[in-house]
């Protein structure tokens, strides 16, 4: 099998590459703007990358889906701080490129495996999120926040209808609060524009205040990196159980407040030496969420979500704990 990943040095990419190359046969073909997280992957037979700006390289990119088996376009922005300081580049890049992309795939009848996002989901009325009937409900217009959230629903129904009216092979998977090593640098959290594991591991370490948004009363339900691979994997491997399915991807078991999440960090970070003092002194605060982010920030106070999908078709469950889960994402911070 012919592998084509886009956006393959981001999070997700570089872990899924490894993961392939590790364990099946199968050829990757990969794209992104830098390689440095694909270290790994370089040089291994069954691998090559092309970098460059996925916008300028659409005709490449065009050959590639002609040539591969499977597509997954996972160029995107992911995080929160851009969604606000950078909402049109958000749009352009989760909307308006993955569209031309899978415009590709339904020309050439190729498969696609598109990441959907827990975000779209929003604040929906369901506590447990259910693929198929849950309400997809989102903040007003001038709360950015939400952009992200639309252009990956709008893909999810365009990628739908292709479906329905050409054909088009998919399968959505919308992942839920995946942590682990490569999630943000902390160079993203110097700025704090790191996602919550990193920028709390970050001001811990550094000595500064650890800010609890609204006081951090919001609960995710954090799922091992390795756990989300093992599902995509699965669903790359298994056309016939996969095919025009939606699946959440999450652990349930690992839902916790935000500051459940800090508390469970700083005893992490306590039991290494090259933290504890730090740990131990950890100061935390609480801000709201218009001075931290801007008026343009809303948010969700929970997320579960219903994994009964995935595991009926696929046979897939999550396995790892949270304080397992970030034991591993913490060492991979802070002894890269």
């Amino acid at each position: 099998m012919k592998v084509l990943i886009l956006g393959a040095n981001g999070f997700i990419g570089s872990h899924l590459c490894e993961a392939i190359l590790d364990q099946r046969d199968w050829t990757v073909t990969a794209h992104d703007l830098v390689g440095g997280n694909l270290g790994n992957c370089l040089g291994r037979e069954r691998f090559s990358l092309r970098l460059g700006d996925a916008f300028s390289d659409l005709d490449w990119i065009e050959e590639q889906v002609a040539s591969c088996d499977v597509v997954l376009p996972l160029v995107g922005v992911a995080k929160p701080s851009f969604y606000l300081s950078r909402p049109l580049w958000t749009f352009e890049l989760d909307f308006e490129l993955n569209l031309k992309i899978v415009r590709f795939c339904v020309a050439r009848k190729k498969r696609v495996i598109f990441p959907s996002t827990s975000e779209v989901y929003g604040m929906s009325s369901d506590r447990i999120l259910y693929e198929e009937s849950s309400p997809l409900t989102v903040g007003p217009i001038g709360k950015m926040r939400w952009i992200y959230s639309c252009a990956k629903q709008m893909m999810d129904r365009v990628i739908v209808a292709y479906g329905q009216e050409e054909g088009l092979r998919y399968t959505l998977f919308r992942p839920f609060n995946w942590i682990g090593p490569r999630l943000d640098s902390f160079d993203d959290a110097r700025e704090r524009r790191a996602r919550s594991v990193t920028q709390f591991v970050y001001d811990i370490v550094q000595g500064r205040p650890v800010t609890l948004v609204n006081g951090g009363g919001q609960r995710r339900s954090f799922t091992w990196i390795g756990d989300g691979i093992e599902a995509l994997m699965a669903i790359i491997g298994d056309e016939k159980g996969s095919d025009g399915k939606i699946f959440n991807i999450g652990n349930p078991a690992n839902n916790r407040s935000i500051s459940e999440l800090v508390d469970h960090l700083v005893r992490i970070l306590e039991t290494f030496p090259e933290t504890a003092q730090q740990a131990r002194s950890a100061e935390i605060v609480v801000q709201s969420a218009e001075s931290y982010y801007g008026n343009g920030y809303d948010d969700m106070q929970d997320r579960v979500p219903s994994i009964e999908n995935i595991e009926r078709c696929l046979g897939w469950r999550p396995r790892t704990t949270l304080d397992e889960a970030l034991r591993r994402t913490v060492e991979g911070l802070i002894r890269p």
